[in-house]
């Protein structure tokens, strides 16, 4: 066995998207949990460097586009061993007639509504990848319940 354990792998996940404390280990903040995570939408893949900016789309892209939030319980993610998923579609705005249009092959969780800070959490691939046409009024890009991150 080579890093975490399957149980420590399960137990960070369900910590962190459920709020689920781990053993005697961690328990979620008592005084002032986060109830939200935000999810953005990526161009690539923004790498493990925490920087929820990178590659993510842009207004110029998508004119309507702004994180979403999701609930930080199993209502909103699905921890299955070392994989969590969104428990629901994950629905964003819908596109105006507006912005040059792009394809969403990733996607990050992260506790800020927009800018660089804080960092972001996790991320994951989309599956099966958006097309965010140009131009186009009346597209609704929904992350579905297949896109997943994996701990490592």
């Amino acid at each position: 066995m080579a890093g975490k354990s399957d149980y420590l792998e399960n137990g960070l996940l369900l910590l962190i998207f459920n709020g689920t404390p781990l053993g005697t280990l961690a328990d979620n903040d008592a005084a002032a949990p986060t109830t939200n995570f935000y999810v953005s939408l990526h161009t690539a893949d923004p790498t493990d460097t925490g920087n929820p900016t990178a590659s993510e789309v842009t207004t110029g892209q998508y004119v309507e586009y702004a994180r979403v939030a999701v609930v930080r319980t199993s209502g909103g993610w699905t921890v299955t061993g070392d994989t969590v998923v969104p428990a629901a579609p994950i629905v964003f705005a819908t596109t105006g007639s507006g912005g040059s249009g792009c394809t969403v092959t990733h996607f990050a969780v992260g506790a800020a509504a927009s800018g660089a800070t804080p960092v972001f959490l996790y991320s994951g691939t989309v599956v099966p990848s958006m097309v965010i046409p140009a131009a186009t009024a009346g597209t609704i890009p929904t992350l579905t319940v297949q896109s997943t991150i994996t701990e490592a």
